[in-house]
């Protein structure tokens, strides 16, 4: 089985799925770190040097790989990653893929972002708090729709790691 964890950038994605794959003695597998190995370039240089047509192809073309592997992974998806073209079409239909929402409110997901900005090249340019909200509240709305279609949805909101991945294990026996 492969477990495909989803969500806003800051939900945890990457620190669950970690932490997870160590407890159930799965590879893990980071999708933008994955791009990032491929290319030999940061995902911002990418959009910059080749820009988003190129990228989305990669990250298509990188998704159906993740998709046909013949291993048991974790995988944290890119935060946009089931967000574009038939991306989570085909994350739906494949029988061995069990998707998990990591969902966080507003509130959280900006205090998150807030502390790492710089790091985050989506988001580095927003000065003021209520600016950061704002961009996660409309980019949330748009992107809500194709999360809530995940296989399990987990509300991260006051959890600890350790609670959220006992869910995860819960939902998944």
């Amino acid at each position: 089985m492969k477990i495909f964890l989803l969500g806003y950038m800051g939900s945890g994605k990457s620190f669950i799925g970690k932490r997870l794959a160590e407890r159930i003695g799965q590879e893990f597998i980071d999708f933008d770190e994955e791009i990032e190995k491929r290319e030999k370039s940061t995902i911002s240089d990418i959009f910059q040097q080749k820009g988003e047509i190129y990228f989305r192809k990669l990250e298509l073309k990188v998704l159906k790989e993740m998709i046909a592997l013949e291993k048991s992974v974790v995988v944290s998806l890119g935060g946009g990653t089931p967000c574009y073209g038939d991306n989570m079409e085909l994350i739906k239909a494949a029988e061995d893929i069990e998707s998990i929402y990591l969902k966080l409110n507003i509130e959280n997901l900006t205090n998150r972002l807030e502390k790492e900005k710089e790091k985050r090249p989506l988001i580095s340019h927003l000065k003021k708090r209520e600016d950061l909200e704002d961009f996660i509240r409309k980019h949330l709305f748009e992107r809500g729709f194709v999360y809530s279609q995940s296989q399990h949805i987990i509300n991260c909101d006051s959890k600890t790691a350790e609670e959220i991945i006992n869910e995860i294990e819960d939902r998944l026996k």
